[in-house]
């Protein structure tokens, strides 16, 4: 039996099984991380199994978590540059109403461009 010199097996019964392991990060994936992984398993399975196998799968989630906050900070920025809050002392609950809907819209592009492409 010619097998590849760089693999190691282990006999299971009257099977060689490779032994196989995957390199995850130490850090766990955040919110964006998580959903372009559910996003991936149930949508792409063969991308996601080939970035799997490759190694690729993690470091493209994690570079993506990191895309995701500098995105979502620069939108709420610009954002925040075109439409002004209300006065958070005179007016606590228009704020809050206005910070949440600035923030669903930044939520929704997220999404489109980053997640669901």
């Amino acid at each position: 039996m010619n097998m590849s010199s760089n693999l190691s097996y282990t006999q299971t019964g009257d099977y060689l099984l490779p032994n196989l392991t995957l390199h995850q990060p130490k850090t766990p994936l955040g919110k964006y991380g998580r959903m372009r992984l559910s996003f991936l398993r149930q949508q792409r399975p063969v991308l996601y199994n080939t970035m799997l196998l490759n190694g690729s799968l993690y470091p493209t989630l994690t570079e993506l978590e990191q895309t995701a906050a500098a995105m979502k900070k620069q939108l709420m920025a610009d954002l925040l540059a075109k439409n002004p809050a209300p006065d958070k002392e005179k007016n606590q609950m228009a704020w809050v109403q206005h910070m949440n809907s600035l923030q669903e819209q930044v939520e929704e592009v997220i999404r489109t461009e980053l997640i669901y492409s």
